[in-house]
């Protein structure tokens, strides 16, 4: 018998972010409450989770507000629970999110039919932890989350599931309804598709890091042919603005177009405008101010030591994750 709507007692689930990360539950979770209490086991257990939960939806959706609002719809299903039902809370709890996040990325589909321009994945500051864990990094890269959007809902829900989170196909059926054996022919097609289309090759942060570091120099000192140096013949430029800010509407491809363009927009700001250094994603990226303000954030994709994307995010309703650390858990 699940509990009644008196015990759901104000345990939201919120976007502080900050350590404990994006769509956190109440932090006291573990912790005495004002006069003796103690959270309840549901509410401990979805704390203790919540970094994974979160992880597994924005991988689905690639979007940090969604993820939020999944975790919400997540904690809401949870807290009605009668855990003694429960064999597995962790298994249980991935469950519930995958279904919410399923049933969003379906919506959400619809929504990217009408969005202005190329949609981008929204970018997240990430701790340092994110890329120590190589394939944590490469799933939520900015690279690779776009390879995702090519998926079938599905698709997606069943590769991240399996290739990211190493679920078994039991308990994936499970959390997208299908039996096992449709599982392990969903996989299988989703692999093939990403392998087609995957970025090839590991690439380091530090080779990342460094191409990046040639690509500022050029930048900042409108070197165009340093520009050209760092940048392979067939790079791709894509940007968000959403419609709000202005960005490319359709990629832009070859490094001469994109050298050329990039000189172009930037040089006629140059006054306040400033790159640094950050994490976006588990990979090394730049943070664009304009007069002390976010501007844009620039992930890019390297091989061979060259930059073969560009993704800049301009979109303000998709740099509210900037500012503070997200923490991914696999």
């Amino acid at each position: 018998m699940g509990r009644s709507t008196t015990d759901r007692r104000e345990q939201p689930v919120n976007s502080a972010g900050g350590a404990g990360g994006a769509g956190s539950a109440d932090t006291r979770g573990t912790a005495d409450r004002p006069g003796g209490g103690h959270a309840d086991p549901a509410t401990e257990a979805f704390v203790a989770h919540r970094n994974l939960l979160f992880t597994v939806a924005y991988e689905m959706l690639g979007s940090a507000a969604d993820a939020e609002d999944v975790l919400q719809e997540t904690w809401l299903r949870w807290a009605a629970v009668d855990l003694g039902t429960v064999r597995e809370q962790r298994a249980y709890l991935v469950r519930i999110t995958t279904r919410q996040a399923l049933s969003r990325l379906r919506a959400l589909g619809r929504r990217k039919e009408s969005y202005v321009g190329s949609w981008l994945p929204e970018p997240l500051l990430t701790a340092p932890d994110v890329a120590e864990d190589v394939e944590l990094a490469d799933s939520v890269s900015m690279a690779m989350l776009l390879v995702l959007e090519t998926l079938a809902p599905t698709e997606r829900a069943v590769f991240v599931l399996r290739e990211v989170f190493d679920l078994g196909y039991d308990e994936i059926a499970k959390a997208v309804e299908k039996s096992p054996a449709a599982v392990r022919q969903i996989a299988h097609r989703a692999r093939a598709h990403v392998a087609a289309r995957r970025p090839r090759g590991t690439v380091s942060p530090a080779e990342t890091r460094d191409a990046l570091d040639a690509f500022q120099r050029a930048t900042e000192t409108g070197d165009l042919q340093g520009l050209l140096d760092i940048l392979a013949p067939d790079v791709v430029l894509m940007g968000d603005g959403g419609g709000v800010k202005q960005a490319v509407l359709r990629p832009v491809l070859g490094a001469d177009k994109v050298a050329r363009l990039m000189l172009g927009r930037l040089g006629r700001i140059v006054a306040g405008l400033s790159l640094e250094r950050t994490h976006v994603n588990g990979c090394p990226a730049l943070l664009v101010r304009l007069d002390g303000e976010i501007d844009t954030v620039v992930a890019a994709h390297v091989e061979g030591g060259l930059i073969t994307g560009l993704y800049a995010v301009r979109n303000p309703a998709k740099l509210s994750h900037i500012e503070r650390e997200t923490a991914l858990r696999r």
